[in-house]
This record gives structure tokens, C-alpha cells and sequence, in this order.
């Protein structure tokens, strides 16, 4: 199975299990994510969502290349990217704080996905970065409009999308964007973590929560998500954006 959701003492686990491929995702990645957002949509007893990875080497290396290549024009490439924005806005918003367990490298969308959890913990040494201007294109999953919406100064967010590069987990916890990084098992580094809130009722964290859902909601956070995908598809089409994308495919 390319993931696996599993369920534990009110921790709600989303594993991408594609550990050859960089933890990359596909369509039937896409499928585990609805899966396991709709788990937590609809279970209020859930205290946490965490987001995973198998493998070690990569949290999320974005969008499966090798299986998203086939599409060329912004009409082909906009109900994947939609579809994955919507996810995105979902997981964002969802009752239950998140938790994206990096224990790898992320890159391009993988940081999108890492953008709409709550929390984030990297394995120290690791490295992330959202590459895709390398590739002639945008974030397409509304991860840009997350950033400026939810995160550190606009100065920082700009430059993180534009310079298009790897940063370490250090510089990113500096930045602000990571939250804390560990060394070592990253169950362990979870785990951890998880004991700082062990006293506070899941009512709590989820009054929180709604707290921040409530202003996302009044500032059309989900529209403007859209808009950026949409955006995203339009530059799919470019010739610059399929010469990357085979300049890519053949280093790789």
C-alpha cells in the first residue's frame, strides 16, 4: 500500500509509504489523504493528526512526476491541483491540531502539505524548500497562501518561495516556519512533544483551534487558495514548464 492511516489513543497517523519514489505523491496518495481527513472530519474524540513518512530519506519530495507528467495543458492539470488544494484547505481546517513528522527531506508540494499542518518537527540535518519556481511554476496546492496566511513575516515568506532552494531544518526553525527539531528515533521526538499538551483536555485544544479556523474562514482563505492553483495551471501548460520538467526527468 503506497499509505497507511492507523489510529491510537486518539492519534490519527497518515503514513505516505513510498519510500522508492521519495515519498512522492500519486493518485492513490491523494485517495489515503481524503481518507484520512475524513476520519478526523467526522470523529471529534480525535486529540491529533499527524502526517508521516516511511523510509527516512523523505518526507515528501511533491507531486509524482513520473505520473503527473502526462499532463500538459492547464485543463488537464487543474482537477489534480485542485483536488489537492482542496485537501490542503481541509487538512488545514480540520477540528484536531496536525502534526507534519518530517524525519526527511521536503520539497515542492511536500512542503505545501507540511504548510497546512499546525505544527511541524524536522529531523535535525534534514533539509526543505519550496522548489517550485525551479520547474517554471507556483505552488499549486495553495501552499503560498498559506504561508502568508498563517505563518512568519512576509519578508521571510517571500524569499522562502522565490529563491526556490533547500534550506536546513536549523535555518527553518530560525526562520520560524519549523517548530522544533529532534535527533533520533522521530516516534521518540513525537511522542515527546505530544507530553507537553498530555494535561490539556482535547476541548481545549480544539476551542483553539476554531479560534484560528474562524479567521481563515472570514479572510476567504479557501478562495484564495483556489485562485493560486488556478494560477499554478495556467503555467502547467508553458513550454518553460514541460522543458523543465524533462530537463528534470532526465537528471533523474
Amino acid at each position: 500500500m503506497p499509505f497507511n492511516i492507523t489510529s491510537v489513543n486518539g492519534v490519527v497517523t497518515f503514513t505516505i509509504n513510498r519510500p522508492e519514489v521519495r515519498n512522492a505523491v500519486n493518485h492513490e496518495v491523494i485517495e489515503g489523504l481524503e481518507q484520512f481527513i475524513n476520519l478526523i472530519e467526522s470523529d471529534r474524540s480525535v486529540r491529533w493528526g499527524i502526517i508521516a513518512s516511511e523510509g527516512g530519506r523523505a518526507f515528501c519530495s511533491g507531486g509524482d512526476l513520473g505520473e503527473f507528467h502526462a499532463l500538459e495543458t492547464s485543463a488537464q492539470a487543474l482537477p489534480m491541483l485542485s483536488r489537492m488544494t482542496e485537501l490542503l484547505y481541509r487538512l488545514a481546517t480540520l477540528p484536531a491540531p496536525t502534526i507534519a513528522l518530517m524525519d526527511g527531506a521536503a520539497v515542492g508540494g511536500g512542503c505545501e502539505i507540511a504548510a497546512a499542518c499546525d505544527y511541524r518537527l524536522m529531523q535535525s540535518g534534514a533539509k526543505a524548500g519550496f522548489v517550485q519556481g525551479t520547474l517554471a511554476i507556483t505552488t499549486g496546492w495553495g501552499g503560498a497562501s498559506l504561508l502568508y496566511e498563517k505563518e512568519f513575516g512576509h519578508s521571510q515568506v517571500i524569499q522562502l518561495l522565490t529563491e526556490s532552494r533547500v534550506h536546513t531544518a536549523e535555518e527553518l526553525v530560525e526562520w520560524g516556519w519549523i517548530t522544533d527539531t529532534y535527533s533520533g528515533d522521530k516516534q521518540v521526538a513525537l511522542d515527546r512533544f505530544l507530553a507537553k499538551f498530555a494535561h490539556i483536555e482535547s476541548s481545549v485544544l480544539q476551542a483553539y483551534k476554531t479560534v484560528a479556523i474562524r479567521k481563515w474562514k472570514q479572510s476567504d482563505l479557501k478562495s484564495r487558495m483556489m485562485d493560486e492553483c488556478k494560477h499554478c495551471s495556467i503555467l502547467w501548460e508553458s513550454h518553460a514548464h514541460h522543458e523543465a520538467v524533462r530537463r528534470f526527468r532526465d537528471r533523474t
